[in-house]
């Protein structure tokens, strides 16, 4: 049995978050901000930065697009509403369905209560683990502490 097998799906959802935020200097500089993480289904917080809003005082749709993206081989973004410089987005994903090595996940980015994005992520499983033998224990004990 592996130690990802040995440890329940919440424990380790969150270990690999925080594997993965870790490892990601780029969401650690948008300031983004972990409210939620649980097996097929997370929300992340950010606030519009200066360096986010392009030329006509928008929201640049690639701030919002990262803030959606998951690990994905294929996405798509629908942009519904503009927002502004101070504003707290959340993006909520979902996991729609996961089968065998595919995924289709759907994330619905919101400003207070109005959806100002809808984006859709199809994944593709890749060998090999994502956590280290090590690191997957030493998450999961962090977990319980």
């Amino acid at each position: 049995m592996s130690n990802e097998t040995a440890i329940s799906s919440c424990k380790l959802a969150l270990a690999c978050a925080d594997f993965l935020w870790s490892q990601d200097s780029m969401l650690r500089s948008l300031g983004l901000e972990r409210l939620s993480i649980k097996p097929g289904h997370a929300r992340v917080a950010m606030t519009v930065l200066p360096a986010m809003v392009n030329g006509i005082g928008i929201t640049h749709g690639g701030a919002i697009f990262t803030l959606a993206e998951t690990i994905a081989a294929h996405c798509c973004i629908s942009y519904l509403y503009p927002t502004r410089l101070g504003d707290r987005l959340v993006a909520t994903a979902t996991q729609i369905v996961r089968s065998a090595r595919s995924g289709i996940y759907d994330v619905s980015v919101t400003l207070e209560n109005t959806v100002i994005a809808e984006f859709r992520a199809h994944s593709r499983v890749v060998g090999g683990a994502l956590l280290p033998a090590v690191q997957s224990r030493t998450a999961a004990e962090s977990v319980n502490q």
